[in-house]
């Protein structure tokens, strides 16, 4: 038998290891949660899409976790799960999703772990990292955080459209377009936008790129303020629609479209902006 068959006969079975079949048990009433609750607002909607291609990353390396010469310590290994399992079953237990999701995610990190040892997972550390942005914060810190930006993007907004001639104006998160009165939800904070865009652009320069850590820290500083600016273009967008052509479009499948297309240009922004970093340090290097 040969070595690569052997690793791959060794990741068959791993797959089917009490660990992961249980690991698996635990994630169907999680998931089952995070979809009829959490995952069916508008920000939070970008979790299913960092599973998927959190799930595809670790399937792409899969063999090297499983054929990993090392292995995890026992008794870190029993210490970890020690201490996410009573999280996970709190969570559970007490509908905290956040705790759930937590408790169940450091569950399956523990147990990639056991099975190839402290340097793989390092050598992996971005799947990990990636995968931190499926799992939904407390809506206490979520309320904390959305009220000012909140504030901000209805005062930008306004700000805005002014000296245009239209017929806005805000109170707090509140804004008035004509004889129209709307709320400026969460979903239009522009936090949602902040962890999608920055989720998906790092998998971006992870895949293409392969950028580094200080790479990565760079271009997520660039997609907070390009988020935010998304988010009071779409708000901008959604008071000419009302203005224009009436609530019922702007309150309609044009209110998901705005912000389906306002999200892929802030997105294409992004690559533009790595693409220009990429040309810039092209140049130095040429002039060097």
């Amino acid at each position: 038998m040969t070595i690569s068959a052997m690793a791959a006969g060794q990741s068959r079975s791993y797959l089917w290891s009490p660990l992961t079949l249980g690991f698996c048990a635990m994630a169907l009433p999680t998931i089952y949660t995070l979809a009829t609750e959490t995952w069916g607002q508008e920000d939070a909607a970008h979790g299913p899409l960092i599973i998927c291609s959190g799930l595809w990353l670790l399937w792409r390396q899969l063999p090297e976790f499983t054929s990993a010469e090392a292995q995890g310590e026992p008794w870190i290994v029993a210490l970890a799960l020690a201490i996410s399992l009573p999280i996970y079953i709190f969570g559970e237990g007490f509908d905290f999703v956040t705790l759930a999701a937590m408790g169940l995610y450091a569950t399956g990190v523990t147990i990639l772990y056991s099975a190839s040892g402290i340097k793989v997972i390092a050598r992996n550390w971005f799947i990990f990292v990636y995968l931190l942005f499926a799992v939904p914060p407390p809506r206490s810190w979520l309320d904390s955080i959305t009220f000012p930006l909140k504030q901000f993007a209805s005062s930008a907004a306004t700000v805005m459209l002014q000296p245009l001639g239209i017929p806005v104006a805000h109170e707090g998160v509140v804004i008035y377009v004509a004889q129209y009165q709307y709320l400026v939800e969460d979903a239009c904070s522009g936090l949602n936008s902040i962890v999608g865009l920055l989720a998906i652009g790092l998998l971006y320069i992870h895949l293409v790129r392969r950028g580094s850590w200080r790479y990565s820290l760079l271009l997520a500083g660039l997609t907070i303020p390009i988020a935010i600016l998304a988010n009071i273009l779409r708000i901008a967008i959604l008071i000419l629609l009302t203005v224009f052509l009436g609530d019922a479009v702007a309150q309609g499948y044009m209110h998901f479209a705005a912000g389906i297309v306002v999200f892929a240009l802030a997105l294409l922004l992004i690559m533009s902006m790595d693409f220009l970093f990429v040309l810039v340090r092209s140049w130095r290097h040429k002039t060097i």
